[in-house]
């Protein structure tokens, strides 16, 4: 049988038939629409060459990034306090206990193992907890005065002094930690304490290293 008859058996169909039924039934379809009068060049026009410069010359708007918002008097007194007291009980357990290590070996009454363990363990306990909390409780202490000081604006009334919150701080915590103690000794410890502010902010200022640097209290 020729391919005629075949052709024919089909009714005559032309080969061309299918592609001219898919012709026209995606004729109905949506034409996507590129009109691309929204799309702003200035975000873009790095990628296509076009300086910032030139995209403000030719009137287009350069967009301005987003900023977060900063706090410009920096962190918060609860996250000071936070930071300054753990600090400092990590500083007090560690020499307390490397004190108690020392008293510990050069007290033990036997050299047995277990009995200058046992000493050791003692020492370390006794000498590290008591120093971690002593150094713990001044540092949030000093981290309140402070916070309260720059609350207040201290420097505003102190002149050349300058900056009179640490110095403020550290006098008001001496005195405040050993004021059961009496008057005098309260005084006494104020000094101790504003003199030790004192001395450091000096110091820093001789070996021109930036005052707070450290993140920590005074230092």
């Amino acid at each position: 049988m020729s391919n005629n008859n075949l052709g024919s058996g089909r009714g005559g169909a032309s080969p061309y038939d299918d592609d001219t039924s898919s012709t026209t039934s995606s004729a109905g379809s949506p034409i996507p629409d590129f009109n691309a009068s929204n799309i702003q060049l200035s975000t873009v026009a790095p990628a296509f060459g076009i300086s910032s410069s030139a995209a403000a010359a030719s009137g287009l708007q350069t967009r301005q990034p987003d900023y977060l918002d900063y706090d410009q008097k920096g962190r918060g007194i609860f996250s000071i306090m936070c930071t300054n007291s753990g600090i400092s009980y990590l500083v007090g357990v560690t020499i307390g206990g490397l004190y108690g290590l020392k008293e510990g070996l050069a007290r033990t009454p036997s050299s047995r193992w277990k009995v200058k363990l046992n000493s050791v363990l003692n020492h370390c306990g006794r000498h590290g907890s008591g120093l971690g909390n002593m150094m713990g409780a001044s540092a949030i202490m000093y981290s309140l005065y402070e916070g309260v000081a720059d609350s207040f604006e201290l420097d505003a009334y102190t002149g050349p002094i300058q900056p009179p919150a640490p110095l403020f701080a550290g006098m008001m915590t001496g005195a405040t930690y050993y004021m059961r103690a009496g008057p005098r000794v309260a005084a006494l410890a104020g000094t101790i304490g504003l003199g030790a502010v004192g001395g450091t902010f000096a110091l820093y200022s001789v070996l021109g290293i930036p005052y707070g640097s450290k993140g920590w209290l005074f230092f």
